[in-house]
């Protein structure tokens, strides 16, 4: 709007009010259809604002603040204005007025200034001058507490204000009749409108007029009829009755029993017509002063304490300084103030003020002085104001310009008085009324009984403090808590999801299973199985075998136990007798016990002859006896209690091979020496034996050592056995160890070892690796062992010929041990040799290796380094020597001190994530800077409302946590821009901002967020309770467009913000769509659940929405969050239509293959204008699965290729059922496969493999391809002459078995046969074997070495690359790189697999970036 200038506004009142006259307005002519206005504007045609409602009061004194401009004057300064209220206008009622004067011209008084002005209504912004009651005070703190504090708040004037009455008849009663009554004096004569006169209500007149006329206000009031019956009035619990109704329980009572037709109101006019209003002095009724109305919480206050907090809060000014300012003579001492007045009342008051009479205020100072009439001072200020009011309205009834009326009819209503209104408007006998109702002379009708008193009138009420929260609690407690479960909540269901979810996985994958457990539970007998004392049983299945075997199955029908019952063993059968007869203790010799409970002592039965049945031809035969329950689990061996003799057993027996001693062997029971004994005595089973080596009974080479070990043959193993073998093992030679292995595997034990011999020692080896050679590959191996050893001719080895073979291995064999576990039940190893420095690709120099120099490999055992048979290490040629592992660089940094060596640390960690830490930083920043500036302003600025005098914690809290989280959860869409961060990945902003990290980034910010949001809440919870035990008038000035101060003490209860406002149920509803969103998408839900991570994550549309909605209704402050939603919001959604457009276009599928370990290949057509790079990734979706929901997959195809590829692995519901679908058909009929939509291709770190000299590529299960189009795209772009940065790639290949990603294993084979510059180095780590650094593992180990020398290409994978045992050490290997390329300052590790790989990759970078050597950047990607 334009502003208003003051010749637009004259011009204005012109058009309304008509032509103007030559004075501007001051002498217009008549205009007899002019209206005046409501709210009092335009009534001086010249200041508009004059005497208008809302306009500035007009002192007639100056101010008298504490600053001098707006504080105002309390204690200290002043004395309490409760002990001023006791000491001036404490006293007894029923003293008559002077001057006769009528209750109805009290009541009518009331009426006029109500009318002129209102001071009652609370100011806004809500200001407090509190009145502070003394301890002990009778009716405020008879509990003498001394923490009573009347609430006062401070004024504001009313818009309804500021004019003279607007009814003719009014203006003529209340200036020329009321007045005169009032103040003993009449008004001059009215001399006509005087335009210059500013008719504004004075500060000084509303204290003056009120405080007079509560002098005058009766404990009760008459009512009568028009025959002079004065009505009595029953009390309230007793039969008495009351002469007059009581003034302090008649307030504000809409439904007075005594008041409920129009006769009643006659007969209460017709009684304050007839009762003569208390003495006009300084006492003011205990009605008034005690039992006033109170303010918000508060039942009742004191009147007068209140008009003296009214008065400083105007400012006005003392009782010296107003009659000094009006031309009168102050009084010149305490004794001069009124001689009618008690001295002691003049000492009382005097004393507080101490004994300054310049101090006296205004208000008191004119009580004091008054006594029948009002005194000088208020004398003076009342009539100044009515004669202002007079003179300064255009539209008093006896201004003949204005047109409103004639002479006559301005004569008529001079002679009207307030006789003929209430006659004219009531039912009223005229001769029931005196002619001057404002005075009772002797002779007027109906004189009253007698002056009240409080004697005989009902007692006040007493004062009572209101409890805004009482009731409300427990309901505000449960809402909260029902809001803290939204988390819970929505776990449960994504638990429940995610159990249902892989439930669906769990059924796909068993589809090909359920037969045989069907048959294997058909031919099983059910049962619980007791594991012992404090344990839960658990349901087994029991199968009899037909060789006499015994089998124990799990619910899973996995086998548990295996049980031999052949002869001459004794087995003994104990079957309970009592509790429904379902146990059953199977004691066998030598192993724990078997308890059974069965449902019914007929299963039970029908087991025990099953048993029998198997036993019927066996002697001896089997033994069966009852005893009762208790006593049957009683003599049971248990599984714990063998498996605490087993530990015993283990810990003795290596504290004889080891020579520890016993404290080293661990502790042992107090009774320890019966046990020991025990555990000496007892044996081992075969399947206890092969437990403590960690493998499977069936394995051949458990089998091997097991015949080896039982040297008595009694299917046993007893201590001593045991011992014999495991001392070669700790202790032997190489020799011995040698001989040991060809002991084992001498089957016919003629003391030769026949090829066949030899075959099945080497298969028993490989079983360790789940069978990964086949039957031919391992007579490769063992045909290129014999003719490497020059044995091809012979056809039996003798021992001598077999550790002549492993002569090269004899450091091996010396270190090789068993890995024994101490005891059953997978517990922790014992004594097990420290394998973490065994590494099979690098070794150090025995000065500088962190390992024993004896576990060192020699060059000949380490490929890369000094064998003749592989003259390439890492693609270099080795020339020399091996390199040093430490360069001088290394060395002067370990010479530092700490802190040196701290700062250097750290600055590093800033050299490599400088781009992290700007962006970080700033982002941080921003949010900083927002939610200071909000708790600043709310804190600090004083906003319009003043809010934070209401809530200072909860607004700051709420309102600066609003303003971080708007901008947040805006800019979080910008990490989502997969098309633009692609794009913007290509250009020079990828060296400022590192957009790999915009996943990280996007969960960053999420969990900022969502913690910036749970402080919201918190605040917002203080804010409503706050708000709840608010009074309404302080609600009304908090939020002005919201509450209207109505009269209303209650504020809206808790339930009202939280479910009854637009921002408090979309609060909630917040709450519960993040809830949900980040419950779901936490990395064990999202992989469990994809579908339900996508379809909840899909929800940010409902919670921008909120969002949206939240801020509209403006509670608090005008909305705010499109100012950082709006440029987001627009690149987003530009974004997402790329994306939608590539999404609308059917892929059809070239290829399928299901390849080995549940992976599916697909090669579909590439659209015509789908370019992407090595390492980028696409967003795939298949209607036929009945959803559209996107999955991502990193693309296995090449660049140059004509078709895209991609390889997914099954192992979630929908990538299991992608698999069923692209299944082949069945008899080989002609595929149609179903089509895709592709979204892509996103841009990911691994792109950026070619930017670095050196890359090392990290690749764990599945993570491997992105690096299968990397390997293809390099030897690609070399084989073409392309100019590339990079030189060199090393490829690290983490997998369980070689089997378990085969099609790899063709594109590596591929790159081998086309990389004929030497660009990738492969290496290859099977995990299975990761601590199994025993004997097996060893003579893998041997026989790899051996076909690699032979053939050049692994034994396991037929690959050149290089194949190793166990995890890849990389802290090792980055060293390794250092070494090799030392003119490399920068180095890219790009690494994509499970965690715990990734983990451990930026680990090793971190540890080897301290050094002042090569810096690697690492770049990751977890699945």
């Amino acid at each position: 709007m334009l502003p208003t200038s003051p010749k637009t506004l004259v011009l204005l009142g012109a058009l309304l009010t008509g032509p103007l006259g030559p004075a501007g307005g001051q002498d217009a002519p008549s205009l007899p259809w002019e209206v005046q206005r409501y709210d009092g504007w335009f009534n001086n045609l010249k200041y508009h604002q004059r005497g208008a409602a809302g306009s500035r009061l007009r002192r007639l004194i100056p101010a008298n603040y504490a600053d001098g401009v707006y504080q105002a004057l309390e204690e200290p300064l002043l004395p309490n204005p409760r002990r001023l209220s006791d000491a001036v206008a404490k006293g007894k009622a029923g003293l008559p007025s002077v001057h006769n004067r009528t209750v109805l011209g009290v009541f009518f008084g009331y009426h006029v200034l109500s009318d002129l002005v209102s001071v009652e209504t609370p100011g806004c912004p809500a200001e407090f001058l509190n009145i502070y009651i003394p301890r002990g005070d009778p009716v405020f703190d008879p509990d003498k507490r001394g923490n009573v504090v009347l609430p006062f708040q401070r004024s504001r004037w009313d818009r309804n204000t500021g004019q003279s009455p607007s009814n003719p008849r009014d203006q003529n009663i209340a200036l020329y009749q009321w007045l005169p009554s009032f103040l003993q004096k009449t008004p001059p004569e009215y001399s006509g409108y005087r335009p210059f006169m500013d008719p504004s209500i004075s500060p000084e007149f509303v204290v003056a007029s009120e405080q007079f006329l509560s002098t005058m206000v009766p404990p009760g009031v008459y009512m009568r009829n028009s025959s002079c019956h004065f009505r009595k009035f029953p009390k309230e619990g007793s039969n008495d009755s009351s002469p007059a109704l009581r003034v302090c329980n008649s307030y504000w009572i809409r439904e007075n029993p005594s008041l409920k037709t129009a006769q009643d109101v006659d007969q209460l006019l017709l009684g304050m017509a007839s009762q003569i209003s208390e003495l006009e002095d300084r006492i003011v009724i205990e009605d008034l002063r005690d039992y006033w109305p109170g303010p918000e919480r508060f039942s009742r206050t004191d009147y007068v304490a209140s008009s003296i907090q009214r008065g400083r809060d105007m400012g006005l000014p003392s009782y010296s300084q107003a009659l000094l300012a009006l031309g009168l003579e102050p009084p010149k001492n305490w004794s001069a103030l009124n001689p009618q007045v008690e001295p002691q009342v003049l000492e009382a008051t005097a004393a507080l003020y101490n004994q300054d009479l310049s101090k006296l205020e205004l208000l008191l100072g004119g009580l004091l002085e008054s006594h029948g009439d009002p005194g000088p001072l208020f004398s003076n200020i009342i009539l100044d104001q009515f004669v202002r009011l007079r003179d300064g309205d255009r539209y008093w009834f006896e201004n003949t310009r204005n047109g409103l009326f004639s002479k006559e009819e301005i004569a008529e209503i001079r002679n009207t008085t307030l006789r003929d209104v209430l006659v004219a408007v009531s039912n009223v006998d005229p001769g029931a009324l005196q002619p001057n109702v404002f005075f009772w002379q002797e002779g007027a009708p109906c004189p009253q009984p007698q002056q009240l008193t409080t004697e005989g009138l009902p007692q006040c009420a007493p004062v009572t403090v209101i409890d805004y929260f009482e009731g409300s609690g427990a309901g505000y407690g449960v809402t909260l808590v029902a809001v803290c479960c939204f988390p819970l909540v929505s776990l449960i269901v994504a638990g429940v999801v995610a159990h249902f979810r892989n439930r669906e996985r769990k059924m796909l994958l068993k589809k090909g299973k359920e037969s045989l457990k069907k048959q294997t539970a058909s031919d099983g007998v059910p049962a619980m199985e007791w594991p012992g004392p404090r344990e839960k049983s658990y349901p087994v299945t029991l199968q009899l075998l037909p060789d006499r075997g015994l089998q124990v199955l799990d619910k899973r029908f996995t086998v548990l136990r295996t049980i031999q019952l052949q002869p001459p063993q004794q087995v003994n059968l104990i079957l309970s007798s009592n509790r429904g007869c379902r146990t059953l203790l199977l004691k066998i010799p030598k192993e724990y016990d078997l308890v059974l409970m069965f449902n019914s002592e007929e299963e039970r039965g029908t087991f025990v002859r099953l048993l029998q049945d198997l036993w019927i031809c066996c002697t001896p035969s089997l033994r069966i006896a009852e005893v009762d329950e208790k006593e049957l689990l009683r003599k049971a061996v248990t599984k714990q209690q063998r498996a605490g003799i087993l530990e015993i057993f283990f810990r003795q027996l290596f504290a004889q091979v080891l020579d520890i001693n016993q404290a080293d062997a661990g502790t042992l029971p107090l009774d320890s020496s019966q046990q020991v004994r025990e555990a000496l005595t007892c044996e081992l089973s075969r399947a206890e034996f092969a437990d403590s080596l960690g493998l499977k009974p069936q394995d051949m080479f458990v089998e091997s050592m097991f015949c080896l070990a039982d040297k008595d043959g009694n299917g046993y193993i007893s201590f001593r056995e045991f011992l014999d073998i495991l001392v070669v093992f700790m202790k032997g030679s190489p020799e011995d160890k040698s001989r040991l292995m060809f002991t084992m595997y001498d089957l016919d034990g003629n003391g030769f070892l026949s090829k066949d011999e030899f075959f099945t020692m080497m298969r028993s080896f490989i079983e360790i690796s789940n069978n990964c050679l086949s039957k031919a590959q391992l007579a490769e191996v063992v045909e290129s062992m014999f003719r490497e050893s020059g044995f091809q001719d012979k056809e039996e080895l003798t021992w001598e010929d077999f550790h002549f073979m492993l002569r090269d291995h004899d450091k091996d064999l010396q270190f090789t041990k068993l890995c024994v576990k101490g005891g059953a039940g997978g517990k922790r190893d014992i004594f097990k040799q420290n394998n973490a420095c065994r590494v099979s690709f690098i070794t150090r120099t025995p000065g500088n290796s962190s390992c024993p120099p004896e576990m060192a490999l020699s060059d000949m055992e380490n490929p890369e380094l000094g064998n003749p048979g592989l003259k390439k290490r890492f693609g270099k040629k080795v020339m020399g020597p091996s390199p040093r592992l430490y360069t001088e660089a290394l060395q002067e940094k370990t010479q530092r001190g700490f802190l040196a060596q701290k700062f250097k640390q750290f600055k590093r960690f800033v050299e490599n994530y400088r781009r992290h830490i700007v962006c970080v930083t700033i982002f941080s920043a921003i949010c900083i800077g927002l939610f200071a500036d909000r708790a600043y302003y709310y804190g600090f600025a004083s906003p319009p409302t003043d809010i934070e005098e209401t809530t200072y914690v909860g607004i700051i809290l709420s309102r600066g946590t609003a303003a971080s989280i708007s901008f947040m959860f805006s800019y979080i869409l910008l990490t989502m821009c997969r098309n633009l961060i692609t794009f913007l990945r290509e250009t020079f902003l990828n060296r400022y901002i590192p957009f790999d990290a915009a996943v990280d980034f996007h969960r960053w910010i999420a969990m900022a967020a969502v913690v910036l949001a749970v402080l919201h809440s918190a605040g917002h919870a203080v804010n409503v309770y706050i708000f709840s035990v608010s009074p309404l008038s302080l609600m009304a000035c908090v939020f002005p467009n919201v509450f209207v101060n109505d009269g209303s003490k209650f504020p809206p209860k808790y339930y009202w913000w939280f479910f009854e406002t637009v921002p408090g149920m979309t609060g909630v509803l917040l709450l519960l769509v993040l809830a949900i969103m980040y419950v779901f998408a936490s990395h064990h839900f999202r992989r469990h659940s994809f579908r339900g991570f996508w379809l909840t994550h899909h929800l940010y549309v409902v919670l921008y929405a909120l969002l949206i909605i939240h801020g509209s209704y403006a509670l608090i402050q005008l909305p705010s969050f499109h100012i950082y939603f709006l440029v987001p919001a627009i690149i987003y959604g530009g974004d997402k239509l790329v994306s939608l457009s590539r999404k609308k276009v059917e892929i059809s599928v070239v290829k399928a293959e299901l390849l080995p370990s549940g992976v599916t290949h697909l090669q579909f057509q590439r659209p015509k204008t789908f370019e992407y790079k090595s390492g980028q990734w696409v967003r795939i979706a298949c209607l036929s699965l009945g959803t559209n929901e996107y999955h991502p997959f990193t693309l296995t195809s090449a660049p140059h290729e004509d078709t895209l590829s991609l390889h997914i692995r099954a192992v979630g519901p929908w990538t299991t059922r992608l698999r069923e679908i692209y299944s082949p058909p069945a008899g080989g009929t002609c595929a149609r496969y179903p089509k895709l939509y592709l979204d892509g291709p996103f841009g990911e770190g691994h792109q950026e493999w070619h930017k670095f000299e050196v890359s090392v590529l990290v690749g764990g299960g599945i993570g491997v391809t992105p690096f299968a189009s990397i390997l293809k795209d390099l030897v690609f772009k070399s084989s073409m002459g392309s100019q590339m940065l990079c030189k060199k790639i090393y490829f690290i290949w983490v997998t369980r078995t070689q089997r378990q990603f085969e099609w790899l294993a063709d594109i590596i084979r591929e790159v081998e046969e086309n990389d004929r510059q030497d660009l990738v180095s492969v290496h290859i780590y099977i995990t299975q074997l990761a601590e199994k650094f025993d004997l097996r593992t060893t003579m893998l180990y041997i026989c790899e070495r051996h076909f690699q020398k032979a053939l050049n290409r692994s034994l396991f994978t037929g690959l050149r690359s290089v194949t190793h045992f166990g995890r890849p050490p990389f802290e090792l290997f980055f060293n390794s790189l250092q070494e090799v390329h030392p003119q490399v300052h920068k180095i890219g590790v790009f690494s994509c697999g499970p965690p715990g790989m990734t983990k451990n990759v930026e680990k090793s970078c971190q540890l080897i970036n301290r050094q002042d050597r090569a810096h690697f950047v690492h770049h990751y990607e977890n699945f």
